[in-house]
């Protein structure tokens, strides 16, 4: 029995009325829950470029990989998850704040994350941080013990490294 792992998975679709809504409906429908989605049109804007990302076993994401490949609007379909690939995520965080001298620690931890601050106001600020997941999720873990925070996440997007560069 295969474990269940994230997978990463890139699709390239027709940028059509209702494509996202097919693929997101071919998820729901099977019971497959979709942790990440992110689409954007590609630099040819009759394509879309899908970046999902979801869970299962070996057997549940050839599942998904056949079923996606089935709809008539998706160009390819490539599992990122095993292979060389570049993700990123975005995040823009508000921490309310009432004390300078922790102002100033969480300063310092965006400027180790590499973030930016984008907003200060006197009892508030507002941070951008990109990079993988993992990051983003460890430092907001650490925010957590300076105040009440509010978080908007873009998802993952992903790109295969390497590869050579083809539409399908």
């Amino acid at each position: 029995m295969s474990k269940i792992e994230t997978h990463t998975i890139s699709v390239l679709v027709d940028n059509k009325f209702g494509v996202l809504a097919r693929v997101a409906g071919l998820f729901s429908g099977r019971g497959y829950n979709i942790s990440s989605l992110t689409v954007n049109e590609t630099q040819d804007p009759s394509l879309s470029q899908m970046t999902i990302v979801t869970k299962g076993d070996d057997t549940i994401i050839e599942q998904i990989d056949s079923q996606l490949n089935k709809l008539v609007d998706v160009r390819k379909v490539e599992d990122l998850t095993n292979q060389n690939f570049i993700e990123r995520e975005l995040a823009l965080i508000k921490v309310h704040v009432e004390d300078p001298n922790k102002k100033s620690q969480i300063i310092q931890l965006v400027e180790i994350f590499d973030g930016k601050i984008v907003t200060v106001h006197k009892h508030e600020l507002g941070i951008e941080l990109s990079g993988r997941a993992e990051k983003i999720n460890d430092f907001v873990a650490l925010l957590t013990d300076f105040g009440e925070i509010k978080l908007a996440r873009s998802g993952r997007v992903a790109l295969s490294r390497g590869e050579e560069f083809s539409v399908e």
